[in-house]
């Protein structure tokens, strides 16, 4: 009888909308079922290493890479990855300069950057000035020969490291984790408060998410929380 608990609980439970279970797969099977790829939706948000370097020509070289992160505070050192890149040499011209010269410039993304970062990451020749092409205006570096994009309110410049070559499904998914130690920071004053903190805030730094999708870190965006004691 629909009277009894019981019998009223399952009525409850069938007419409940069905639900599927968690989605599974093995990426190298590719057996997702979706229309594309969610690894990287998953991972997120990345910062964007928007990477400086200079080739044994002199040529400027500017590219967004999202695959990158801080890893160490001392020394303070950074990374990124870089796929193959569509030269003979299957290198992108960021890790060839690098690898090359031993030097490159992180310079962080911004909001108002945003466009600008975007039209960097077209797949160019190597003799291509992506700082010119973005419409950016390169400054000098203190230590490094790389050098800096003016509109972004902080750089890091660094030195080169070494690489770590992670192994690919193809020569088409290889990858290479460039490492360099940070020796020189620039802040622009306007991001520092009054108590000498950096003000994130103000930057207005946008980070990646998955497809076409970015995140930008605001006032609505950032919370504090405290460590706990050691016990």
């Amino acid at each position: 009888s629909p009277r009894c608990p019981a019998a009223k609980a399952a009525l409850e439970y069938l007419n409940q909308p069905l639900r599927r279970p968690p989605l599974f797969y093995e990426p190298k099977k590719k057996n997702h079922g979706l229309p594309r790829n969610p690894f990287n939706s998953l991972v997120v948000p990345r910062p964007i290493g928007w990477i400086s370097s200079v080739d044994d020509k002199g040529t400027l070289n500017l590219a967004p890479y999202s695959f990158f992160n801080a890893v160490s505070y001392q020394p303070p050192t950074v990374m990124f990855s870089a796929g193959a890149g569509h030269a003979d040499d299957r290198l992108k011209d960021s890790a060839r300069n690098i690898e090359l010269t031993g030097e490159f410039v992180c310079n962080l993304a911004t909001w108002d950057t945003r466009e600008a970062m975007n039209l960097s990451s077209i797949t160019a020749d190597p003799q291509v000035d992506e700082i010119e092409l973005s419409g950016l205006t390169p400054i000098a570096s203190t230590l490094v020969a790389a050098p800096r994009i003016q509109e972004a309110p902080v750089h890091l410049e660094c030195r080169y490291l070494k690489t770590v070559e992670i192994p690919g499904w193809s020569d088409a998914d290889s990858y290479k984790v460039i490492f360099g130690e940070v020796i020189g920071v620039h802040i622009d004053d306007s991001v520092i408060n009054e108590e000498g903190l950096v003000e994130v805030r103000k930057m207005g730094i946008i980070s990646r998410l998955g497809y076409d999708d970015y995140a930008r870190i605001d006032e609505s965006s950032i919370f504090s929380l405290q460590r706990p004691k050691p016990r």
